[in-house]
């Protein structure tokens, strides 16, 4: 089975940051301003 490939920009909602939850965690996915990816608790 192929690994799942998700955009970004779409998690984000176009925008720049989007909060993802795993269990009872909550984690920040930021896009920054040179394209990187920053994921945070």
């Amino acid at each position: 089975m192929p690994t799942p490939l998700h955009e970004a920009t779409t998690l984000t909602g176009g925008g720049h940051l989007a909060q993802i939850a795993l269990a009872d965690q909550v984690y920040t996915l930021r896009i920054t301003r040179a394209g990187k990816l920053i994921l945070t608790k």
